[in-house]
């Protein structure tokens, strides 16, 4: 079975993507996260020391959103120590020297690819992961923001109890992104899909609009991905009551996700424009000959 989760004494290994959502859809690779043990990422809560474990602290000052540095606070294990750069006194643990360091490991036809190694045909997706067994403060409000039943109170503890992982890639451009590492919410994502019941239908149909034709529109291929779907079925499921999501109302509760996905649609083109007209105008406006 493709969504599984297994573990072993050294990593645990968990199906994501669309096999991971239970949604196995044409051209859809295989995305698999490897979350390693012998490194712990402390946020608020000290956990019990391990000399066997190498472990690292959030740094989110001067961060954009949602990525963070992770900076050394212990470790014996070369391997993890040839991965740190030094910066203001302070050791960092290294996005890119982990994926360079991972590559050179493995497979020599492997690439990167984004925050994963990808195998020469481009069918399989491997993140090699850190983890955070507490939920970061950045993300406390989402724990009380929702006024609806969805998601229940279990299932919102069991996300909290799993805590966040760590992707090794940084913001594009940063003049730290070798150090900065992306926060994933990927496993949340998973028991928060593994609740939805007619909005499965709903979330699959506006993907398959997504692949078979917003995605062959030369202007907007790029301006949208399954990640923005997923979190607009996330904020509708929040908004709407759970009585809603039944097969007599799909073609509604569609419509109205659609419309959102549209307004995120010209919202990007606007930035996409805006864009354009930025570089040009920096393109005239060298100096005279």
């Amino acid at each position: 079975m493709r969504d599984n989760l297994s573990s072993d004494q050294s990593k645990t290994i968990i199906t994501s993507g669309s096999y991971g959502e239970g949604l196995e859809m044409r051209g859809s690779d295989l995305d698999i996260m490897q979350v390693y043990k012998s490194i712990k990422v402390i946020a608020d809560k000290q956990p019990d020391f391990d000399t066997s474990i190498t472990y690292l602290s959030m740094d989110t000052d001067d961060v954009k959103p949602g990525f963070t540095q992770l900076r050394l606070e212990y470790s014996r294990l070369q391997y993890d120590l040839e991965c740190c750069e030094e910066h203001n006194g302070e050791h960092y643990f290294s996005s890119a020297l982990w994926m360079r360091n991972t590559l050179l490991c493995g497979n020599k036809d492997n690439q990167i690819h984004g925050p994963c190694i990808s195998d020469k045909e481009g069918v399989l997706d491997v993140a090699y992961t850190l983890h955070c067994r507490t939920w970061i403060s950045s993300a406390v409000n989402w724990i009380t923001r929702s006024s609806s039943s969805w998601p229940s109170h279990d299932v919102i503890q069991s996300i909290i109890n799993h805590g966040v992982l760590f992707v090794p890639i940084g913001v594009k451009g940063s003049p730290k992104e070798d150090i900065e590492w992306r926060v994933s919410f990927s496993v949340a994502e998973k028991l928060l899909i593994n609740t939805f019941t007619h909005q499965l239908i709903c979330y699959a149909l506006l993907k398959i609009i997504l692949k078979d034709g917003i995605a062959n529109d030369y202007e907007c291929k790029n301006l949208l991905c399954s990640f923005f779907l997923k979190t607009i079925m996330f904020w509708i499921s929040e908004e709407l009551p759970s009585a809603v999501w039944k097969p007599d109302n799909l073609n509604l509760v569609l419509c109205d996700v659609q419309q959102v996905s549209l307004l995120c649609r010209a919202f990007s083109l606007l930035a996409l424009l805006h864009s354009r007209k930025q570089h040009v105008r920096e393109q005239n406006s060298g100096p005279c000959s």
